[in-house]
């Protein structure tokens, strides 16, 4: 599970923004409501450092929920709330300690530039064939061939005379847990709790998705890149250059 503290959001669908140079950029739209704290986890307490939230209030009887979920609730004077989960705090970057419960966590964690992780559940595609499901070129389309998307041969000879476990072949496709990683926060609408983010993101339209801070680094971009690059070639010349005695 990715580390660092972030938010629960609904996918609300795509779009496309125009940056700076006026370039179309498809992006996705996230609806993070703000989280409540309920409970603050610390090293010395619980071994790790974390931060518990609920996200969005419903009007679920408390008899459908569990023990668990409705002692945390009644512990922070909360009513039933659709999610409760936890988000594990960077051991260097982060310090739960500084959030009480109840405060809230809002899409002002994050700014624009910004780079995030965000986890859903994939779209279910049912049951599916090797070519669709795994990418196989299949069999030819002439030629009085029989076999066009087939799998082909699975088996093995005498030895070991059995199938292989982990074998790709035809299966449920999709409804997985799927992970975007090093996404570009593009735009930050604080009063209706949107964050506009580059990219697709995985799931359906109205789907549960976790955002956080990603851990990769981000890469130069080629532009900037060639600027470091001339910048120190330059810099080598400069110090080769011999100096004019006067």
């Amino acid at each position: 599970m990715a580390r660092g503290i972030g938010l629960l959001g609904q996918k609300v669908g795509m779009t496309k923004v125009f940056d700076k140079d006026g370039r179309a950029v498809g992006a996705t739209l996230v609806e993070a409501t703000p989280l409540t704290v309920t409970r603050v986890r610390s090293v010395e307490a619980d071994g790790y450092a974390a931060v518990q939230v609920a996200w969005r209030e419903t009007a679920q009887p408390e008899r459908h929920l569990a023990k668990a979920q409705s002692g945390a609730f009644a512990k922070a004077g909360l009513s039933a709330h659709r999610r409760l989960t936890e988000f594990r705090a960077h051991p260097v970057k982060e310090s739960p300690a500084e959030l009480a419960m109840g405060a809230k966590l809002t899409v002002a964690l994050f700014k624009p530039g910004d780079r995030v992780d965000i986890q859903g559940t994939s779209k279910g595609k049912g049951f599916q064939g090797v070519v669709k499901r795994h990418g196989f070129r299949g069999g030819p389309d002439t030629h009085g061939s029989m076999s066009h998307r087939a799998p082909g041969s699975v088996g093995s000879s005498t030895d070991p005379g059995h199938t292989l476990r982990g074998l790709r072949m035809a299966g449920r496709m999709g409804d997985a847990s799927a992970i975007s990683l090093n996404l570009e926060v593009l735009q930050v609408d604080e009063p209706r709790h949107l964050l506009v983010v580059k990219g697709a993101v995985p799931g359906a339209i109205g789907s549960v998705v976790r955002i956080t801070p990603t851990l990769k680094k981000r890469a130069p971009s080629a532009a900037r890149l060639w600027v470091e690059v001339h910048d120190q070639e330059g810099a080598k010349t400069a110090l080769k250059k011999p100096a004019v005695k006067k």
